[in-house]
């Protein structure tokens, strides 16, 4: 199948999802030379819900048809702070802006969740993904604590949307867009169509 036309989702992960979600992060972890730990960073992969949704907290995968083949996790630090994990995708599926797409989600579910700060950790070695993080805007920290395949900490303040449009003024596009939508079926906008239309927001969530 040609993966370039293929249509992709992003959902919540279940209980069922867990043994896929295993294979597809530890296969990647593997790749780039760094060692699965299921007893410490990643015992989290064995119990979804009471690592994230059971407090307040999110795991989402992206699917090609029925496959596996990225993740991304919100998880709740309390205080309003929370930490963005396990955002993997699978190599084959990498260079079609997929990466940007999980990232987009896991901001968004993370301002719908209410967080008004995120953090994360990573390795040099995932010299693609601190390149993406960088360009939304996340800086290096200091942190209190690093996980032990981990040497880089950033963070990002999420009250304002990479590119400087605040949440609210998405949502006020997105209702100009959704009347705009409305108005160019009706006969009178095909009279007016001297006026410019409104450029639209693109997002995944």
């Amino acid at each position: 199948m040609d993966k370039s036309f293929t249509k992709m989702t992003i959902r919540c992960a279940t209980a069922n999802d867990e043994a896929a979600i295993r294979e597809l992060v530890f296969g990647i972890l593997g790749a780039y030379g760094l060692e699965p730990s299921p007893e410490d960073t990643d015992a989290d992969l064995y119990d979804l819900k009471g690592h994230y949704f059971d407090c307040g907290g999110d795991f989402s995968v992206m699917l090609d048809l029925d496959q596996i083949i990225g993740t991304v996790a919100i998880h709740n630090m309390g205080s309003g702070l929370c930490e963005l994990r396990k955002m993997y995708l699978d190599p084959d599926y990498r260079r079609r802006g997929l990466g940007r797409q999980l990232l987009d989600y896991s901001l968004g579910r993370a301002r719908e969740l209410g967080f008004r700060r995120i953090t994360l950790e990573t390795a040099s070695a995932l010299k693609e993904a601190i390149a993406l993080y960088e360009s939304y805007g996340f800086k290096r920290i200091d942190p209190e604590h690093l996980a032990p395949r981990c040497d880089i900490a950033m963070a990002l303040d999420l009250k304002v949307r990479p590119g400087g449009a605040s949440c609210s003024s998405v949502r006020r596009e997105r209702r100009r867009e959704a009347f705009g939508a409305r108005s160019r079926s009706s006969p009178f906008f095909r009279s007016r169509r001297s006026f410019s239309d409104r450029s639209a927001v693109s997002t995944l969530w």
